[in-house]
């Protein structure tokens, strides 16, 4: 007898809960395969696009659809909390109801389309939400071990920016002294990435 089995809730945290019985979970635990959401897969997205256009287009007998631009900017940071499954489906409303042979922001769902209003600080904390998710998921290093010298890097760099280099300054943005501004910039080994500095700053 073999027995597929898939499941969107974490069984190891239900079995610790005693929701979940400990016997059934080791004789389905034999071969496990995790799959991220797919907001942890970002760079699939515009693969799979392309591909359910496809069947879409071929399932309904019309042509196949292609997506502009603005569209694909639009669907690469949407958060798709219906899955592939949703992924799916929009390709086959999409199919049916843009009007041209290229889908535009305007051809999409009001729900979708008009997310892509939403303020930067929403977008920037779904990136970082699903590439989160993403390392959890491959098991890689410990994520502020990982994302926090990014982090500090990115800050830094823009702050050195708007200061045209000026570490007192840029050490202001950043809410730090610049002691610790020219500590961080030696330990990030960014004394080249920097910008450039006046005489006065050196």
């Amino acid at each position: 007898m073999r027995v597929i089995a898939a499941t969107h809730q974490d069984l190891e945290e239900r079995l610790t809960r005693g929701l979940f019985r400990e016997d059934l979970y080791h004789r389905l635990n034999v071969i496990r395969v995790e799959l991220p959401p797919l907001r942890a897969r970002g760079e699939d997205i515009p693969d799979l696009l392309h591909h359910y256009l496809q069947v879409a287009a071929r399932e309904l007998g019309v042509e196949p659809k292609g997506l502009a631009a603005d569209a694909l900017a639009r669907l690469a940071v949407h958060t798709w909390p219906g899955n592939v499954r949703e992924l799916v489906n929009l390709c086959r409303r999409l199919s049916v109801l843009a009007p041209g042979s290229e889908v535009h922001v305007a051809d999409l769902p009001p729900q979708i389309a008009a997310a892509g209003s939403a303020p930067a600080q929403a977008d920037w904390m779904t990136h970082l939400n699903g590439w989160a998710e993403g390392q959890l998921t491959a098991g890689g290093a410990p994520l502020l071990d990982a994302a926090l010298p990014q982090f500090e890097r990115v800050l830094i760099r823009a702050a050195l920016k708007r200061t045209q280099g000026h570490r007192q300054e840029a050490a202001k943005l950043l809410g730090w002294g610049r002691n610790t501004l020219t500590r961080k910039l030696r330990e990030l080994g960014m004394n080249g990435d920097a910008e450039p500095q006046s005489p006065a700053d050196a």
